[in-house]
């Protein structure tokens, strides 16, 4: 039953925010809403705003606060501190109201009872009533204090949580968003403790935090108490889930990625001590920390929460959630969830993007988990402490567009962080304190360096780029960098369809919000090269070669995964999945691995598998290396990721292209080696395209027809193929075009062959965005579409109308 004082949790929804904050407003709401779907939420309940008036009434507080406040000098670090000091230790020699306090101990002792006990475990966290809000986040501003036992431990921690309204960050933090120190109330949410600390926990995001896409829930997991995560102290696990077909009841997680978690918070054994930090048995440092069947359960947990969420605001609100789970009884639990505040308030009609222009080469000095998509250069200044007495530096020498290095954050250095152009820790994740405060500041951020305060040195000039994909870049000096912005709705319409050349999936995200058609070429040589980094022949056969040093390198790569098959399997269907659902659901046209020897040969162990040869450009490569004997299995390993992702991850966009096939038996060999595996044309929706790059594609092209869906020309190979060239000779260089008129009547009879034959046929290459007349060259031939780099998108569409204009002009 609710008091003016306390209330329970299940008893409070969104409209008591001014009364219980924002944390317990959310909670209660979703309590009270989403238990029926099956979310649990631990029971607790709310300590109200009106109960913060009272203590600062009882204790005269008010006054005294506003007179500090009123003295303090807001951008003088020293002033700041001395004020926060003073503030908050008003605060913790006050006393509750007889009143106040006997309410408290009752809703506790009523808490214990209902689990059977006497002192239960809570957690006391503060609930602003600015906190969690669509329009500012406050996340982790005030403290959290956890496995608080007993009617006297709350009372302190309370005590406590109101002290921590007037931190040094969270001061600062009301004067950055221009907030009244005094419109900002707390409550104080009491709730049961998951025992988490026995099993694992972490946070979801039900959109992509970089790019803000939508469609993918992002999920960080460690084991033990949440607190390591959001501290930077680990690298968590992260895992992707994809939204569309998790709906459609498929297993779509598109990613899992085993992070290094070397360490848990778990309960205290000491008088005191509520919890301590332990190191995690290596053994479990090698698996991940939740099974399949958990991170989908939890992804639909958070879809449920971010649909009901945008339902009753009536816009997209993106969430931000905290989740545990029970080691005592396996249970996965909701903590927290509140409005995530940055890509929900973006204009998604503007496209910016920040380029290197450096015309020199660059030298690459350090790299990490890149925060943002933006660039900075400034003088580093290196930071272990806030005081300086660990002789590095401290706030007052720092200035603004300096780049702050250090071991990790926390939310008292933010008052600092707001001053920063860029920010680069040793620790952390996506999801630690240093990568949300540069999100919200909108900074550039590399995090988890593991070496950035021993690499780089005092006054240095570097350039943080994070501009390149998911990996963030630092740079030696200042290295230019261009900023461009693009009103999406200023583009001229075409009628061609223009697709995206993809090769990297930790760019898939970015890349969706550039207008396309879909993927016409994701080639899997990238992700073999940088996912698995093995030769498929090596994973299987390591141990036969008696090469120790080999063995360890694979053992290594393998680790969290159950063989070394399931390892290229199931990278390689991460890597295709990835991009698959990025454009979702456009077609994604993936091409098989189509290395060179002397190409799969750098591979780790390649040299055991690999022949020489005096033309590797001719030689065994695309379809005549499916169905060899001596590598059908590694391209079946292939097929069953290209299955999985179809299948098991609901991405049935997915098209499969073979690339280098000079007949038409080679063609149908291909195929029964695909069918031995699973994967055969028309079954399922299954399309096959063929990379029309050697003459006899064109020459032959009524016989393909009959067996395939599409072609896409390769106009790199064509060309030299026809033009008989070495590409990479610079020798010959000269000759190299693809507007030569021999390979353009090629390209002009493929198109004619497969209109008629009712075939699609695709270019995949740079020549129209370069060239205007090719481009010109291609539309009128009939075209079905134009797959280019992305970068070059923009310039193509351009290209594309300004040919169209021109034409419309010639014939008018």
């Amino acid at each position: 039953m609710s008091s003016r004082y306390t209330v329970e949790l299940h008893e409070v929804t969104l409209k008591d925010l001014p009364r219980v904050g924002g944390k317990n407003a959310s909670l209660g709401e979703m309590m009270r809403n989403l238990g029926s779907l099956g979310i649990s939420i631990p029971l607790g309940f709310a300590i109200t705003v009106d109960a913060y008036w009272e203590f600062l009434k009882y204790n005269n507080l008010e006054g005294g606060i506003r007179k500090v406040v009123a003295e303090m000098d807001m951008n003088n670090l020293i002033s700041l501190r001395k004020g926060g000091m003073q503030i908050r230790q008003m605060i913790r020699n006050g006393k509750f109201p007889d009143a106040l306090e006997r309410e408290i101990a009752s809703r506790y002792k009523k808490l214990s009872n209902y689990y059977n006990q006497d002192a239960t475990d809570v957690a006391v966290r503060s609930s602003a009533t600015a906190e969690d809000l669509p329009d500012t986040s406050f996340a982790g501003q005030q403290e959290t204090y956890l496995n608080v036992r007993g009617p006297e431990g709350i009372l302190d921690a309370v005590r406590n949580c109101i002290a921590s309204l007037f931190t040094d960050r969270a001061i600062s933090y009301r004067e950055h968003f221009k907030f009244d120190h005094f419109d900002v109330a707390l409550s104080v949410c009491v709730q049961k403790m998951v025992r988490s600390d026995l099993a694992s926990s972490g946070v979801a995001f039900s959109l992509d935090t970089e790019s803000g896409f939508k469609n993918a829930v992002i999920i960080n997991a460690s084991y033990g108490l949440g607190e390591m995560i959001v501290q930077g102290s680990v690298s968590p696990d992260e895992y992707i889930v994809f939204k569309p077909t998790l709906e459609k009841g498929f297993a779509s997680i598109i990613e899992k990625n085993l992070g290094k978690k070397d360490k848990k918070m778990i309960y205290g054994d000491d008088p005191g001590q509520l919890t301590k930090v332990v190191n995690v048995q290596r053994e479990h440092q090698k698996k991940f920390c939740l099974d399949d069947e958990q991170i989908l359960e939890l992804s639909k947990w958070v879809c449920a929460i971010e649909k009901y969420y945008s339902d009753l605001k009536g816009h997209w609100c993106p969430m931000d959630v905290e989740w545990a789970v029970d080691g005592l009884t396996n249970q996965l639990f909701i903590v927290q969830a509140r409005p995530e505040t940055i890509h929900s308030r973006k204009d998604e009609t503007k496209l910016v993007e920040y380029k290197l222009a450096a015309t020199s080469p660059v030298e690459k000095i350090l790299q990490g988990i890149a925060v943002g998509s933006k660039a900075a250069s400034g003088r580093v200044v290196i930071m272990y402490s806030l005081d300086g007495r660990d002789g590095s530096h401290d706030g007052v020498d720092f200035h603004e567009g300096d780049i702050l290095v250090t071991e990790m954050t926390d939310p008292d250095w933010e008052p600092i962080m707001k001053k920063a152009s860029a920010i680069v820790t040793n620790k952390g994740g996506r999801t630690c304190h240093a990568a949300i405060v540069a999100r919200e500041l909108g900074v550039p951020a590399i995090v988890g360096t593991g070496t950035g305060t021993d690499v780089l040195k005092d006054g240095d000039v570097i350039t943080v780029s994070c501009c390149e994909g998911e990996v963030g870049f630092i740079y030696k000096g200042e290295v230019p960098f261009e900023k461009i912005e693009t009103d999406l709705n200023d583009l001229p319409k075409i009628e061609t369809p223009i697709m995206l050349n993809v090769a990297s999936p930790e760019l898939a995200f970015k890349f969706s919000h550039i207008p396309n058609a879909g993927v016409g070429l994701a080639r899997e040589e990238f992700i073999i090269n940088n996912y698995i980094q093995a030769h498929p022949l090596a994973l299987l056969h390591h141990r036969e070669l008696g090469d120790a040093a080999l063995t360890e390198k694979i053992n290594t790569l393998t680790t969290g995964y159950e063989s070394e098959e399931a390892f290229f399997i199931q990278k390689l269907s991460y890597g295709i999945g990835k991009i698959a659902s990025a454009f979702y659901p456009n077609k994604v046209i993936v091409r098989f691995s189509d290395f060179k020897t002397n190409e799969y040969e750098n591979l780790l162990g390649g040299n055991y598998f690999e022949p020489k040869e005096e033309n590797p450009m001719i030689g065994w490569r695309g379809a005549s290396r499916y169905y060899s004997e001596k590598y059908r299995h590694a391209f079946g390993l292939e097929c069953l990721a290209i299955k999985r992702v179809r299948e098991k991850m609901g991405l049935s966009n997915v098209v499969v292209m073979i690339p280098f096939c000079r007949t038409v038996k080679e063609l149908q060999r291909v195929y029964d080696v695909m069918k031995a595996y699973g994967l055969q044309r028309g079954q399922n929706g299954l399309e096959v395209f063929l990379m029309a790059e050697v003459p006899s594609n064109i020459i032959l092209a009524d016989e393909f027809c009959k067996h395939i869906d599409g072609f896409s020309i390769g106009s790199n190979d064509l060309t030299q193929l026809t033009l008989g060239l070495d590409r990479d000779s610079a020798l010959v260089a000269e000759l190299y075009d693809e507007r030569n008129l021999a390979v353009k009547r090629f390209i002009s009879s493929l198109i004619k062959t497969a209109k008629a034959n009712g075939v699609k046929v695709g270019i995949c290459g740079q020549g129209p965005s370069d060239f205007p007349d090719f481009a010109a060259f291609l539309v009128d031939e009939g075209i079905d579409s134009i797959s280019v780099t992305p970068d070059s998108v923009l310039k193509t569409i351009r290209t594309l109308s300004a040919t169209r204009v021109r034409k419309e002009e010639l014939v008018s």
